[in-house]
């Protein structure tokens, strides 16, 4: 771990230096750098890989849930159920190292995405004023958070805000479609008639956590900025829902809150992904549901505090007192 840190640090420095303008203009020669919300480019450094040294996947296989071998129970996937179509899962044990999946789902275009390292599972619908958009996975992190591509015009996408931030559709934002994190063995019983996504083709080591006891640290990987107020922790998980976050520790002592015109279920049974080497083995974090007032499902995020901090500095803390 000692080791990683090193390598994290360097490769932040090195991001740190480079994260100007010119230098990003040479490796994206498409994506139109005169328009951007970012005031500080500096912000923008590479995590390691570089454009598409992560890859997105694009229509993957499915299989019935009653086929699907390899996966245990705790495990954590992302359940979509779109309305007339078949429920599916995308196994987070795939999601780490892909990190986004194009796929359409009774009609809609989405893109499935999940950043490891701000522990945000989101799902957006592809279409932007009638364009549909394909993502790829930039290489590039802001506030240690993804940064998204779309293959058609080479903008820059803010992953936990699903907002472009860099070219030609600076200021667009993505529709958050409902989905939620739960274990494969809750997604499975409620659904037996569903899909689950079937392994990709790559040569990747599926079902090994490499980034073993992450969510245990004390700050996250390249990530300056302050830690979160009232004394939660960085990497605590907290629910957001629009610019209001409520922290897991709250939600797993009360186990169902109702308020500000939502109810929110949590749930024990499901691992962490970011734990134990092996994902299965993960500590129980348990599972989130996010309900309106007439028990429709509700776009949010399961995140790490720093990162709702980041991203909603004016946010509200529903901390219960």
């Amino acid at each position: 771990m000692l080791r990683l840190w090193g390598i994290v640090v360097a490769l932040w420095v090195a991001g740190m230096a480079q994260a100007t303008p010119p230098f990003w203009e040479n490796e994206w020669p498409d994506t139109n750098f005169d328009r951007t919300s970012v005031a500080n480019w500096a912000e923008i450094i590479s995590g390691g890989p570089g454009k598409d040294g992560i890859p997105a996947l694009s229509d993957p296989d499915f299989v019935k849930v009653a086929d699907k071998r390899g996966i245990a129970g705790p495990e954590p996937v992302i359940a979509v159920e779109i309305a007339g179509a078949t429920p599916r899962a995308y196994p987070i044990r795939y999601l780490t190292w892909h990190e986004i999946v194009n796929d359409r789902i009774g009609g809609v275009p989405v893109a499935v995405t999940f950043c490891p390292l701000c522990n945000s599972a989101l799902t957006f619908d592809r279409r932007v004023d009638g364009r549909e958009l394909t993502f790829g996975v930039t290489g590039k992190l802001r506030f240690s958070d993804m940064v998204m591509y779309d293959r058609e015009t080479q903008s820059w996408w803010q992953q936990a805000i699903g907002e472009a931030i860099v070219g030609e559709l600076t200021g667009a934002e993505l529709r958050q479609v409902p989905s939620w994190l739960e274990s494969w063995e809750a997604f499975s019983a409620r659904n037996p008639g569903g899909l689950v996504m079937a392994e990709p083709g790559y040569n990747r080591d599926y079902g090994r956590n490499p980034y073993r006891n992450y969510d245990s640290s004390k700050r996250p990987f390249l990530y300056s900025g302050d830690p979160p107020p009232h004394g939660i922790p960085a990497l605590m998980r907290v629910v957001r829902v629009g610019d209001r976050a409520w922290p897991m520790d709250r939600l797993r002592q009360e186990q169902t809150i109702a308020e500000a015109g939502v109810t929110i279920d949590w749930r024990a049974g499901q691992a962490s992904a970011l734990d134990a080497s092996t994902i299965a083995r993960g500590r129980d974090v348990g599972s989130v549901r996010v309900r309106d007032e007439q028990g429709h499902d509700v776009p949010h995020d399961v995140m790490f505090a720093f990162a709702f901090d980041a991203f909603w500095p004016e946010g509200t803390w529903m901390l219960g007192r």
